[in-house]
């Protein structure tokens, strides 16, 4: 028997509303079971959602620049199961009975909504898509929002119903005429553009001419009291409203649920910039100048390449630490002869075992001994700055490099695993990270971090604090040089490395003591065997 499968979003921690980046697979697709379908990305981490089955993909229902959550439907198969075999039916397809229910209670008539005369424009970008297949839309309830050359605009649904399929996905170009969705118009649905809330008709709303005549004489703030440092969180209505009266949105500060910019945000802030009142994050010849737009082309050739979401949310992150804390590094180095010699004498051992027995995590072990003994920096500010919290348990974050940006799965309870133990767990996750496998939950919680730059290169880097963690060890790669000896020079193999920590949680001395003792714990192994 031939049945479609809804595959929805599994468990993926405690996030919602992750953004769909990637879409694998195309409609007529045949698929194998854990072959990936899309790529999901939060804010820490990136994942391929499987197929749980072999089949056809009959119906795709996200579009790279959704956001969707455990539960979510993304795609249909269609998949040769057994007709004996109602179980696996009913387990995999009860989300889809629920749709097809809600389809049957009443009359439906499957209706095309096409973009409507948008004006002397032809090829419009999709820049937006605020419905997904299965929802339950009402008449004027925005669809899609188009971005020409000269303006923003919603498309909206004429009718109330059930929404079928989605035509368009961010990126495309429209013109008049061109089908973006198709609505099951259902009959009970009824709305209309009295019955919804008029915040068209604020009271006190400024004409747009009169605005943009006053913006362009009032200077703007380049710094305000908004600390925004990307997409500002507002619907495409309220945008265009603040682009109809010369407002960049990433200044206006939100007061509506969650942030969110309202229409009475922006016309707030056109009220205060033209009295000349704007109040400033900062004042006096300390004001962080606003960088100017330059156009580099005009030197010569360019390539615009986006940043990944991961490699942004990561610049912002170290942004934020960078600012919030102020950083100290201390650098100091460990002679590792033995240790190598150790290392190097267990390599068969973990080679039957399958395990690739590197430094790290003989450094991890090392960390968490000296953890153990200064627990300062094994803790976190509190969010008032008054408390330190201390904790009582050992998870170690380990930077990984990916072609997407650099990525912290944490190792847990390192305190109660072996060095074979912790090799294992090392490459497992690092090759997770790689293939885009990690999930939120191998990303939290850690207490400490350590970035290696030892198979790269270099001699000494500073590294930048993993906040809410209070200090991170950066090493660089290892070197053979003369140490002087019992009256000689010999041969000693030092690995140098960096300390940063907060200063607002731990001092000078604090950070010599930490790396001191490292030292003495790396030189000798049976302190990490202790």
């Amino acid at each position: 028997m031939s049945s479609e499968i809804p595959v929805t979003v599994p468990d993926i921690g405690d996030f919602e509303d992750v953004d769909v980046v990637e879409i694998m697979v195309t409609v007529g697709d045949n698929v194998n079971e854990e072959d990936p379908l899309v790529t999901l990305e939060s804010e820490k981490a990136a994942m391929d959602i499987p197929a749980p089955i072999t089949g056809k993909i009959a119906q795709i229902n996200v579009s790279v620049g959704d956001k969707v959550s455990e539960g979510s439907i993304i795609v249909l198969v269609t998949a040769s199961i057994d007709e004996n075999d109602d179980g696996a039916i009913d387990s995999l397809t009860g989300t889809s009975r629920n749709i097809e229910a809600q389809q049957k209670t009443e009359p439906q008539t499957s209706t095309a909504v096409p973009v409507p005369n948008i004006g002397d424009f032809d090829k419009v970008d999709v820049i937006e898509i605020f419905v997904r297949v299965g929802d339950t839309i009402s008449a004027e309830d925005p669809i899609v929002t188009l971005e020409s050359d000269k303006a923003t605009m919603d498309i909206p649904a004429p009718f109330g119903g059930l929404l079928e399929s989605i035509h368009v996905v961010r990126g495309d170009k429209v013109s008049e005429g061109d089908i973006i969705a198709t609505i099951a118009k259902s009959e009970s649905i009824e709305s209309s553009k009295d019955e919804r809330p008029s915040s068209d008709k604020t009271s006190g709303s400024i004409a747009p001419e009169v605005v943009a005549t006053q913006l362009t004489s009032a200077p703007v703030p380049a710094t305000t009291a908004n600390t925004h440092s990307s997409k500002a969180y507002a619907s495409p209505s309220v945008r265009k409203f603040a682009r109809e009266l010369g407002v960049d949105i990433n200044l206006v500060s939100g007061s509506g649920r969650k942030g969110r910019i309202t229409k009475s945000d922006v016309q707030k802030f056109v009220k205060v910039t033209i009295s000349g009142t704007q109040t400033k994050a900062s004042t006096g010849s300390y004001d962080f100048p606003r960088l100017p737009d330059i156009d580099f082309s005009q030197f010569g050739p360019i390539d615009i390449q986006p940043l990944s979401k991961i490699k942004r949310l990561t610049g912002q992150n170290m942004q934020r630490s960078w600012i919030t804390a102020p950083h100290v590094t201390q650098f100091d180095e460990a002679d590792i002869t033995e240790l190598e010699e150790f290392r190097k004498s267990k390599l068969v051992d973990a080679k039957q075992n399958n395990i690739k027995l590197t430094l790290l995590a003989f450094l991890i072990k090392a960390v968490v001994v000296v953890l153990q003994k200064y627990p300062d920096f094994n803790s976190s500010l509190s969010s008032d700055g008054e408390s330190i919290i201390r904790k009582n348990y050992f998870h170690i974050g380990v930077a990984v490099n990916t072609d997407r940006g650099l990525l912290v799965p944490v190792i847990r309870d390192a305190d109660k695993k072996g060095l074979f133990d912790l090799a294992s767990e090392v490459s497992e996750l690092s090759t997770k990270a790689r293939e885009r496998k990690l999930k939120p939950a191998d990303m939290q919680g850690g207490c400490f971090t350590i970035s290696s730059l030892g198979g790269v290169g270099g001699t000494a880097f500073t590294p930048i604090i993993n906040i809410p963690e209070v200090a991170i060890l950066g090493i660089s790669p290892s070197v053979m040089k003369p140490v002087y000896l019992d009256d000689e020079f010999v041969p000693r193999l030092r690995l140098p490395y960096a300390l940063s920590f907060d200063h607002r949680v731990l001092d000078g001395v604090a950070g010599a003591q930490f790396t001191r003792h490292l030292g003495v714990v790396l030189s000798d192994i049976r302190h990490i065997l202790l």
